[in-house]
């Protein structure tokens, strides 16, 4: 019989932001997924997880979000594909406090996945491995994976095959103009450039900001969705902007709080942004070995 461990009231656990400091598209599988290169850098930018862990059995999201019904929320998919993985017979309710934008290539979703799964495998006791959750983690999405690896990362595969990569801190402005970029619609797209020549972890941390290290996406996210390219050009002004992931979201690397705080107030009225820092690890690294 399980020995089921007391429960108490909602904690909360947090959901880190992505940027891609570039995403280049190497190939593509018989399956129809794409092969890429990137590094995957954390941000100070969160979304919040409430999660109580019943007895039940039962997935009970607990708030409304906005486009996304409870039982299509990938919160929902994760805690269903943990129990399924492991055979548990407990339940949970929860609800998602969201900051990240959704549709923002900043990751939003994949690590609201990733930390119900680092943290029910804690609260439920399940003592899964770090990479029996990343397992789990790449049924529900390619980006769930190095939320659960939990440290900035060069990625390679169709994101998984990850190793950990050390980045300078640094500060970011997060701009996101306001339309919904579907990732799978820019990878369907017959425009894109699928045979970018594979680099070096060596390449990319000898020269962090050689042009050479792009986003295969941009060209086309910016041709189908103006928006996006009237808001990379307007961050352009202050530096290197780049777009993160499939978009809409873009970013630029500051050296201070104090420039990225300045360049916020000047957003443009109908986008929203913020100001992040860098992190080296996920919040909640240390709930798994």
């Amino acid at each position: 019989m399980q020995n089921f461990p007391a429960f108490q009231d909602f904690q909360p656990f947090l959901a880190p932001a992505k940027i891609n400091l570039f995403l280049h598209i190497t190939g593509r599988r018989a399956d129809g997924y794409h092969t890429l290169q990137s590094v995957f850098q954390l941000l100070d930018f969160y979304d919040t997880i409430q999660l109580k862990p019943t007895k039940t059995g039962e997935i009970k999201r607990i708030n409304e979000i906005e486009g996304v019904p409870a039982s299509q929320d990938i919160c929902t998919l994760a805690v269903s594909a943990l129990q399924q993985f492991t055979g548990c017979t407990l339940g949970v309710e929860y609800s998602v406090e969201k900051r990240i934008p959704i549709g923002g290539g900043l990751g939003g979703g994949s690590s609201d996945a990733a930390t119900v799964l680092l943290a029910l495998n804690h609260l439920w006791q399940l003592n899964l491995s770090r990479a029996e959750l990343m397992q789990i983690g790449l049924t529900l999405g390619a980006d769930v994976p190095v939320f659960i690896f939990g440290q900035n990362a060069w990625a390679e595969g169709v994101g998984e095959q990850l190793t950990a990569i050390q980045l300078k801190p640094s500060y970011y402005v997060v701009v996101t103009p306001p339309v919904h970029v579907s990732t799978a619609q820019v990878f369907a797209n017959s425009r894109l450039t699928r045979d970018t020549k594979p680099l070096k972890i060596a390449d990319f941390s000898r020269d962090v900001n050689s042009e050479v290290f792009k986003n295969d996406l941009e060209k086309v996210v910016c041709e189908e969705f103006p928006a996006v390219a009237t808001t990379l050009k307007w961050l352009g002004q202050f530096g290197q902007a780049k777009m993160s992931g499939s978009g809409a979201s873009v970013f630029l690397e500051v050296n201070s709080k104090q420039k990225a705080d300045k360049i916020l107030a000047q957003i443009p009225k109908n986008t929203t942004g913020f100001v992040a820092k860098s992190l080296t690890k996920h919040p909640h690294f240390s709930l798994v070995k």
